[in-house]
């Protein structure tokens, strides 16, 4: 990929499509550099802005922490200038759950259910599909790189790249799942995965400063 110079470019990560599919059995990868990420994966991209969409984590009763580590972390990546960060919501239920699925698959008797906290990350697809369209209507770049695998992403690629002419990329962040063909069809370049040398080399420094004081990497991340 070589690219003009003048050129800019925006990238909109999502984030738990990040998160599930490259750091979440990697706790040595979560103090992840997004800005740090982008360049090393796209050099020859000047990278105007990049946008960060997530959803703010509740304590569970085996992982209270969580939002604590969470809080943590966005404050390292505001210390990021050109990184704006935009929240969805999670939304949590109580549903019940056959312990053999298996058996009830295949017809046999019902099997005993048991109660499950359900939690669904809500809006991030809609508020990034919005930004992307919201951004090319306003010329805000010249191309565009989506962080995600999620082919409800289909629809508002394909207006930018076909309506407006925009050059779309797409990074895939899952490991063990291909890209998804529809996100192919209507990209114009594709990076199939994510080296795990590259996260490795992406990493805030395990302390670091904002105007609220000093901070530090949270010492344990499930």
């Amino acid at each position: 990929m070589h690219f003009c110079e003048s050129m800019t470019a925006n990238i909109y990560i999502d984030g738990f499509n990040l998160y599930y599919g490259s750091v979440r059995e990697f706790p040595q990868f979560k103090w992840l550099n997004l800005a740090e990420l982008c360049r090393r994966l796209l050099p020859d991209l000047q990278i105007k802005r990049i946008r960060y969409f997530t959803s703010r984590v509740s304590a569970l009763p085996n992982n209270a922490q969580a939002p604590v580590r969470q809080d943590l972390y966005l404050r390292a990546l505001r210390t990021l200038p050109n990184l704006q960060i935009h929240f969805g919501r999670f939304a949590s239920r109580e549903v019940y759950l056959p312990r053999s699925p298996l058996r009830y698959l295949h017809g046999q008797n019902r099997p005993e259910t048991t109660r499950v906290l359900k939690t669904e990350e809500k809006r991030s697809d809609v508020n990034l599909a919005s930004y992307l369209l919201l951004d090319c209507f306003e010329d805000d770049f010249d191309d565009a790189v989506v962080l995600s695998n999620d082919s409800d992403l289909t629809l508002p690629i394909e207006i930018v790249a076909k309506r407006f002419g925009k050059s779309v990329g797409m990074i895939n962040p899952h490991h063990r799942r291909i890209l998804s063909r529809e996100l192919m069809r209507v990209t114009t370049f594709q990076i199939r995965s994510i080296n795990r040398s590259v996260l490795a080399a992406s990493q805030f420094p395990n302390e670091m400063t904002d105007s609220g004081g000093t901070f530090r990497r949270p010492p344990r991340w499930r």
